[in-house]
């Protein structure tokens, strides 16, 4: 028997589910299946293609019921928000609508003479290396517009929410996309290196830690093996003196503690104005001291338990640093606190960007916010990070906010609104937030190479 990977449920650390990782030479032969597959689905009309990923969109939302309680036992996601498929829908209907027009052909030029266009060429075999605190969502993100733009596509998730590559296969598989075309695939770290070292792939789109993608650039290093990578994060806030207060404290702080802190583009570092400042430190604490900790299969429950007790250990590490170098708590013990994976949610001031609460990835709910003197400080210390991945701004001012977007370093700049992904633009990120990019047309273009003709009609 090969190597075993365990999905341990945050909710009591029991195992939930396993599978047994394929061998080397099992997920060799998966690779050269999906690649032996890949120029038939290729040469299907792309309105065909469309049709079926949308119709396997469709048959994925059939198992939401299923899918809520699944995702809750597996990382712990409370079952009042309903899933991912809203937003998981959004992303791939948007994909599948912009379809024609982003593959088209890109006419230069045609006279008498000569005749000249760029097709867009899908790159072959596609692996989706998908993350767990959004499973569903950051994997249709690619595998939409890969299997549309004509690639085929091998999908491994997460161990921690190791069912979910599954689930999106029989669906997708039940409504006629060839099972050669979309696989789901158990690997371990090993085989995955050792598949990328011989170029089974042609593009790999890798959702995870900056180790991780670290890791995949080391393994496919000399291969030429095209790279998309979203890595870490530590997206900030900034409350301008002419905000709306209410409607800033209410999305930052859900920013901030939405499935437990656990969101790429999550809210870890917020600056407020000072004329703002104490207020809303006060009104963020009451929200916090609202929420319900708990039981994710609980209806009642806010914000359930971390995904793994290790990533909790991370968070209260970075807190327990903080309060010894001078920060301030402002959020009781919640009793449901086990000292595990069920970790209260917090809210630090008094915090500088010496401790690492305000500079590493934090991935928990806790944030930490500071008092600025205007838009120089804020931009300086928005910057002042390793990460790039989104910004929050808020303002009444739209030429204002452009203004300080301009100067942040950052994949997405948003005015009052946080920690969002609008599948018309494009989700990338900068420094060590990774590198391409997803969605929109850009991710058609990122999941395609193009192919230049030009045709003599006379000699």
């Amino acid at each position: 028997m090969g190597h075993i990977l365990r999905c341990i449920s945050p909710i009591d650390g029991a195992v939930f589910a396993e599978r047994e990782a394929l061998s080397p030479e099992a997920a060799r032969q998966a690779a050269d299946r999906a690649r032996a597959a890949q120029a038939d689905w290729a040469a299907r009309p792309l309105r065909e293609r469309i049709d079926l990923v949308r119709a396997g969109i469709a048959a994925v939302g059939a198992m939401n019921d299923e899918l809520v309680p699944e995702l809750a036992r597996m990382m712990g996601r409370p079952v009042r928000y309903g899933g991912e498929f809203g937003g998981f829908e959004e992303r791939g209907s948007h994909m599948a609508s912009i379809a024609e027009e982003a593959l088209a052909d890109i006419a230069v030029g045609e006279d008498a003479t000569v005749k000249r266009y760029i097709k867009r060429i899908p790159h072959g075999v596609v692996l989706v290396v998908a993350p767990w605190n959004y499973p569903y969502m950051t994997a249709i993100n690619t595998v939409a517009p890969a299997l549309i733009a004509g690639n085929s596509v091998l999908l491994k998730h997460a161990t921690q929410t190791l069912l979910a590559g599954e689930r999106m296969a029989r669906a997708f598989h039940s409504v006629g996309v060839p099972e050669a075309v979309f696989q789901n695939v158990f690997l371990d770290h090993a085989t995955t290196s050792t598949l990328l070292a011989d170029r089974a792939f042609d593009f790999v789109n890798f959702t995870g830690s900056v180790g991780g993608g670290r890791a995949m650039e080391q393994a496919a290093a000399g291969t030429f093996t095209v790279l998309g990578l979203e890595l870490g994060g530590k997206d900030p806030g900034y409350v301008m003196e002419d905000a709306d207060l209410d409607a800033a404290v209410a999305s930052l702080i859900d920013g901030a503690m939405f499935n437990s802190g656990q969101c790429c583009c999550g809210i870890e570092r917020i600056y407020v104005h000072e004329r703002l400042y104490e207020a809303f430190v006060d009104k963020a604490v009451a929200i916090v001291e609202g929420y319900k900790l708990g039981n994710p299969l609980d209806a009642e429950t806010d914000i359930g338990p971390m995904a793994n007790i290790r990533f909790a250990r991370e968070v209260r590490d970075q807190i327990e640093e903080a309060l010894a170098a001078g920060a301030r708590a402002h959020v009781m013990h919640k009793p449901e606190d086990d000292g595990g994976a069920y970790l209260s949610p917090q809210i630090l001031t008094e915090v500088t960007h010496d401790m690492r609460v305000m500079r590493d990835e934090s991935f928990g709910p806790v944030v930490g916010i500071m008092k600025v003197s205007g838009d120089e400080e804020a931009i300086r210390l928005m910057n002042d990070s390793r990460f790039g991945l989104t910004a929050s701004l808020w303002t009444a001012d739209i030429a204002r906010a452009q203004r300080v977007g301009d100067r942040i370093e950052t994949g997405t700049v948003f005015m009052n609104r946080a920690d969002y992904l609008d599948p018309g633009l494009c989700w990338t990120g900068c420094k060590e937030s990774g590198r391409g990019g997803g969605l929109s047309v850009i991710g058609y273009h990122n999941l395609t190479r193009p192919k230049s003709y030009y045709l003599k009609k006379t000699t």
